[in-house]
Order: structure tokens, then sequence, then C-alpha cells
């Protein structure tokens, strides 16, 4: 069965007033879109377009089971639209999520919890704008030292923490406590002057994070991170532990179905320090980049590889007059157009048309389905079932 599916932009502060708008083809919002979220999700379900007047999640509750659902979906699927930073985060594994939702329910009511579910919360963003940037991971110790030398006698009393990994989770600690007050502040200033050729791209942003935040923690954390600039059609995948933020630009994300977020600066919301050390990996090393390959029965279908079994994301690229893209669902997914416009046919021959921004819901009792037109679509679906879900 194949469902319209559509919901409302969310308006965080971060958000753009053009970038889902031009999306989709209308006049630039009032106001910030930051997300549109297409799940079942109890936050923010999206709404079936079949005039029944039900949200996603109830119609499965009322008829999923007639269909192959007896559950909720594993992934949430998003656009996204930054023309501000996020806050920098970190989520947990599945057994740390566990172990720390369970402890929390002995609390009392009103006292401050960071977990709202058991669930572990990987997540993935394919840039759709030209320019997407973010922060993703933790910088190989060496080239922070350099960076850091740019800014002079500031950065002294950082650079002494970072003898090894240890020391940098160590150092994460140090500056979020409170303790670096006077040392974040002295960066912060050390950063108007500071040149590197190496480090160009990496100071500016620092420069605009402190615009932004000014006085923040995080913005000196930012400066331990990986700056990384997608293309369009590029992709980072962030595991469990890993310290990430989304800086500006477009994506499609997708993710396990989870509200558990462990933030790191660059907020003004409660940030747990200890609890954040606990589960972060301090380990430093590349920018994960994933690249699309090519899977399926023609050329028209690619996938963004991710080991876990919450999610599987691929992207169908069709053209007028060209092979049909082809895809057999592994479970209950989400077709969402991007470009062009694109239609999907299921085994009925019933069809959906959609254009940038809408959505078709795909019940797994269709043995596949078809995309047609001259556009471009990303699917979700359920990853599998083997994928380890505690990778460090």
């Amino acid at each position: 069965m194949l469902l319209p599916l559509t919901n409302a932009p969310r308006d965080y502060a971060w958000g753009s007033t053009t970038l889902i708008a031009a999306l989709e083809g209308r006049p630039d919002a009032a106001g910030p879109e930051a997300e549109i979220w297409y799940g079942d999700h109890p936050s923010d379900p999206s709404e079936v377009a079949d005039g029944s007047g039900l949200t996603l999640d109830r119609w499965i509750a009322a008829e999923g089971a007639a269909h192959g659902i007896t559950a909720r979906l594993p992934y949430l699927l998003k656009l996204l639209a930054a023309s501000q930073v996020l806050s920098i985060q970190v989520h947990p594994s599945k057994a740390q999520a566990e172990e720390a939702f369970a402890r929390e329910a002995s609390l009392p009511e009103g006292a401050p919890r960071n977990y709202a579910d058991d669930n572990h919360k990987p997540e993935m963003i394919v840039a759709l704008s030209d320019r997407f940037e973010a922060l993703s991971g933790l910088r190989e110790l060496g080239a922070t030292r350099r960076l850091l030398e740019a800014l002079g006698e500031a950065a002294a009393p950082l650079r002494a923490r970072l003898a090894d990994d240890e020391g940098l989770a160590n150092a994460i600690g140090w500056l979020l406590s409170g303790e670096a007050r006077d040392v974040v502040a002295a960066i912060e200033a050390a950063l108007a002057d500071a040149q590197s050729t190496e480090f160009a791209a990496e100071l500016a942003n620092a420069r605009r994070l402190a615009h932004w935040y000014p006085g923040d923690p995080g913005v000196v954390v930012a400066l331990l991170m990986n700056y990384v600039v997608l293309r369009r059609g590029e992709s980072v995948f962030l595991r469990a532990g890993m310290l990430h933020a989304y800086v500006s630009g477009l994506g499609v994300e997708l993710m396990a179905a989870s509200d558990n977020v462990l933030r790191g600066g660059l907020t003004p919301k409660r940030i747990d320090v200890d609890e954040l050390l606990r589960i972060l990996d301090p380990t430093p090393g590349p920018v994960p980049v994933v690249l699309p390959v090519c899977v399926g029965e023609d050329r028209g279908v690619d996938a963004f590889p991710a080991d876990v079994p919450d999610f599987a994301l691929l992207r169908a690229r069709v053209s007028a007059g060209g092979a049909e893209a082809v895809i057999r669902p592994a479970g209950p997914l989400i077709v969402l157009a991007t470009a062009g416009a694109v239609t999907v046919a299921g085994d009925d021959g019933r069809e959906v048309a959609l254009t940038p921004g809408r959505a078709v819901f795909v019940t797994p009792d269709e043995s596949r389905i078809r995309i047609t037109g001259d556009g471009e679509a990303f699917i979700a679906q359920p990853g599998t079932p083997s994928a380890d879900r505690d990778t460090p």
C-alpha cells in the first residue's frame, strides 16, 4: 500500500528561511524552517495525506498489522536546513542507552534527565546543497596541536593537556566544566588575528561560531573537531560516541528513532559534562565521509552504507525516457523526492506523484516499487538485522 505523507517544518532558531522553501519551489519562509520529519515518531508524526486525518503512528496502530507492520518504524527520516550551527552533541550506544535509561527511571519526578528512551541514535546526513558544513569527530592530535599553535600563548594551557587520547577527553571536560573560562575567553580573543594556511577554514569557522555563541566553551571544543565541507551527494555517518555538529546547509538525514542527545557546547541548553564524557569516544581520526555505491537492478539506485540494523538509505535518480528504478522493500519504507518530479508505483499499479519535499510511505507487503520520471528521491528502510548495534 502507498500512503502519501506530509508534515509542517519545525521552526528551530537555527533553521533557514530559504533552503527548504527553495527545494519545494515556494517563496522564502517568514521564519526559520529547520526540519521536516517523515515517519511515525510520537514527537511529530507525519500526516497521512489521504483525507483520513490520521497521523502515520495512528494509521500504523490501526491498519499496520494487516500490511505486515507489527512495531513502530525503527528509523526517522528528515529534511534538515541549517543557517546557523546546531549544538555540539553525541549519542549513546544501544547498551549505554539501555543502562542509563533504566538508571534514570529511579530518579524523583522533576529531576533532570538525559535519556528519553533506551535506544541508540546513529545517524547519517547526505548533502543536498552544493555546500554542507559540519563538525564530525575529533581531529588527529598532531594536526590539532598545529592548529592551536596559530593561536599563540592563549592556547598554551589547552595544548599542554593534549598529550594523548585520554588527554583529549579530559580537555573537553575541562573546557565544558567552567574551570577554563579564562582560557576560552583568551582563545576567542586570539581568533581575531590568528592565521594559518593549513587551517584557514577551521579558524574562519571558529570565528563564526564565536560570533553566534560568544563566550561559549563549545567554540574551543569545535577547534578540536574535524571541520568538513560536503558536496552534494556526499554523506557522513555518525556512530555512537562521535562528537558532531552541523553548521550550515541542506541535507537528507536518517537516524534511529531515538531522542537521546548529550550536548557538548554551542547551546543554552543543559550540559551534563560527566555523562557526556562517559559516552564520548575520544579516539581521533579522519572524517567518516560516505560516498554512494551503485546497487540494485539498474544503475539508477545508489546506497549509502551504514552498518546498523535500524536504517538503510538509498537514492534513486531517474530521467525522462530512461530506465525506471526498482526497489524491493526490506520492510516499511519512505520515499522522499528531492529534485525534479518522480512517480512511485506499487504492485497493483497505483501511482503517487512526488515533487521535492513530498513523500510516500510504502508498506512491506509491496513486493517491489517502481520509481519513474525525471528527478531524484531518497528511500529510507530498515537496515540489516545482523548489523552490530554498538560499533564503537
